[in-house]
């Protein structure tokens, strides 16, 4: 199973639908609260060269924010991530 990572914050729609979408999938994922926390933040700015949350890694692979991975489900390269 790939390990997931999301970057989020709580009053993020964008955080909540893609946590949906893995949900939806039965895969696990780590979520990465950054609200409050400058040190984690930082973190996935340097990761991800993106300010905005949510951002998503599986297996260490950026994949983007909540409209990339919708995508990326949509033609069907999620669930080849996933497995």
């Amino acid at each position: 199973m790939a390990s997931i990572e999301i970057y989020t914050k709580p009053t993020c729609p964008y955080c909540h639908w893609a946590k949906v979408l893995f949900t939806r999938k039965q895969v696990p994922f780590q979520e990465n609260p950054i609200d409050g926390d400058v040190d984690l933040r930082e973190e996935m700015i340097v990761r991800s060269g993106r300010t905005t949350v949510p951002q998503i890694f599986i297996d260490g692979k950026h994949v983007g924010g909540c409209d990339d991975l919708h995508a990326l489900d949509t033609h069907g390269g999620l669930d080849l991530l996933l497995k």
